[in-house]
Parts: C-alpha cells; sequence; structure tokens
C-alpha cells in the first residue's frame, strides 16, 4: 500500500507540472555545446517558452510525453516514496529518537536510484516526447515517435529490449542527488515545524511548509545532474545504440562546462524550479495525506502499530 499511495500521490501532482517539465526540457537542450550567443534563442524564459510552445503548438504541446511521465512517476515514485516510507517506519532515519540527517540522505539517496533505475526506460521515452516539437521552434535531436507505445517499440525493435534501458546510469546521479536533497530536508523541516510548534503535528500546512523548503534544496542540487541526464537519453544514437554526441556521463559534464561554462549546467533553472517546486510540494502533500488517510482508515492494530513507528 506504501508504495501504491506513493505512486499515486506522484501522479496527482504531474498531471499539474507537464507542462513545466516540458519546458524545462526544451530550454536544456536549448544552444546544446553551442557557445552564447552562437544560436538562435527560441525560448528567453520559463514565461517565455510556455507562450511559444502554447502559442504554436496549443495544449497538445504543453502536455507532450503526459502519458510516459504518468506510468513514469508512478513506478520511480512509487518505489522511491514507498521505499523511503517503509524505512522511516523501520525506525531507521531515527537516532534517539531524533531525525538523523546522515541517515536521511542516505536512505534518499538508495530510494532514490531504486526508483530511478527502474522508472529509466519511461524517463527515456518522455523526454523524447517532450523535445519533439514543431520545425520552427525545435531544440535538441529530433525522434519522430507516435507515441509511447510507438517509442518503445521503435527503441526495442531498433537496440533490443535493454535499449530502453539507455542513459540509465545519468538516472543514478540524478534520482540519488535529488531524492537525498528532497526527503532529508523534507524529514528535518517537518520535525523542526513540529518542534518550533509553528503548526500543530497534524496540520496540512507542516507538509506544505517542509515541501516548500524541500523544493528550494532540491532544485539547487539537482539541476545540474538533470541537465546532463536529459542531454544524454536525448542525443542521437548509432545503430548500435552509441551516443554520438557524449561517450558517457562525465564526458556530457565536461563538454557542457567547456563549451558552455557553468551556466550551461544551470540551464533552464528557472523552469526546473516552477516545475519541480510545485511537483515537489505537491507530491509530497498528497503523499503525506495519503499515508495518514490509509494509516486512520486501516485496521485499529495496524494503524496503532504504524502511528508508534512514525512518531519516534
Amino acid at each position: 500500500m506504501d508504495f501504491l499511495l506513493s505512486g499515486g500521490a506522484a501522479c496527482g501532482a504531474c498531471v499539474f507540472t507537464n507542462p513545466l517539465e516540458v519546458v524545462k526540457t526544451r530550454m536544456q537542450l536549448q544552444g546544446e555545446l553551442r557557445s552564447r550567443g552562437s544560436y538562435q534563442v527560441h525560448y528567453r524564459n520559463v514565461f517565455h517558452a510556455f507562450y511559444t510552445i502554447g502559442k504554436v503548438e496549443g495544449l497538445a504541446g504543453l502536455q507532450r510525453g503526459l502519458a510516459p511521465g504518468l506510468v513514469y512517476q508512478f513506478v520511480m515514485n512509487g518505489i522511491r516514496l514507498g521505499s523511503y516510507s517503509l524505512i522511516e517506519s523501520s525506525g531507521y532515519i531515527y537516532t534517539d529518537g531524533r531525525v538523523s540527517t546522515f541517515k536521511t540522505t542516505l536512505a534518499g539517496a538508495a530510494a532514490g536510484v531504486a526508483g530511478g533505475v527502474t522508472g529509466s526506460p519511461l524517463y527515456l521515452v518522455k523526454t523524447h516526447l517532450q523535445s519533439q516539437a514543431t520545425s520552427s521552434i525545435a531544440v535538441g535531436h529530433q525522434y519522430q515517435h507516435r507515441g509511447m507505445v510507438h517509442a518503445i517499440a521503435a527503441i526495442c525493435r531498433e537496440h533490443g529490449f535493454m535499449g530502453l534501458w539507455r542513459g540509465s546510469f545519468a538516472a543514478v546521479p540524478r534520482t540519488s542527488v535529488g531524492s537525498a536533497a528532497q526527503l532529508s530536508s523534507f524529514s528535518a523541516i517537518k520535525e523542526l515545524v513540529v518542534d518550533l510548534k509553528v503548526f500543530s503535528k497534524d496540520s496540512l500546512m507542516v507538509s506544505l511548509s517542509a515541501g516548500m523548503v524541500a523544493s528550494v534544496v532540491v532544485v539547487f542540487a539537482m539541476t545540474p545532474f538533470d541537465v546532463v541526464s536529459t542531454r544524454l537519453y536525448n542525443q542521437p544514437v548509432d545503430h548500435l545504440g552509441k551516443g554520438q554526441l557524449y561517450r558517457g556521463y562525465v564526458d556530457c559534464f565536461s563538454k557542457t562546462m567547456r563549451k558552455e561554462g557553468l551556466t550551461g549546467l544551470y540551464k533552464g533553472l528557472g523552469a526546473s524550479y516552477f516545475r519541480l517546486g510545485p511537483h515537489t510540494v505537491l507530491s509530497l502533500f498528497f503523499w503525506e495525506e495519503l499515508r495518514k488517510l490509509y494509516q486512520n482508515h486501516s485496521s485499529p492494530g495496524r494503524g496503532q502499530a504504524r502511528e508508534i513507528d512514525t512518531s519516534r
């Protein structure tokens, strides 16, 4: 049930934030391996990108990749948050009754890797579909998938079943850093808010305020890894599935730094926050409230046991 509740919470957030994911993906691919001023800027900032995509491609353009996005969120966050929930309820993240920053960071990273690698094929397809655009505003390599099922079939036909996990190694640093930053800060801020009596323990504002702080932390920590991940997933490949732009994670990181500078690794930072910020707040809020709802409506014995575990 922990896994189902976690996946459902992430899907609820995805419906609202997918247009910002499209914007973020395209801004991260814009001017790829090109120095500033040497390429046409289709998207000047997150608001201009949102307006441009909406004007040229309509609502369908802003919701590209929604289907694989929903499945990815359900699988990845179902495993990630579900695993973390089990670790939390076991009492592992606590030391002497207090939340341990080291243990929550470690648990969050481990849960993130498990979810990221498992959901990697769907992230690959989602990235391909979200980067596809009308030629007048296209950036990055353009795949010609007609939808999620067609994309999966095309990749399997050309590169075999394991071709779906191309670039999955890029998911490890991205999801481990992002998950560790998000979940450790979320757990710590929740405890701090309750200790300072800012809100009562059962108030909706506890999870909302903790989610807001966690969203800022995760965006700054995760964006460079997210840019590299997006580019590795979207790069063109040869008939053997070998990337034609980057040899691997370190190569992509170094080439981006060399050609575009540090700002290249933070491309789409605004879009990342407008997407990850609400997504983090909404997914963590839905996750926390769904868990409370389930505990309140589960059998008295089980609900009592879970309450004892999670209140250490």
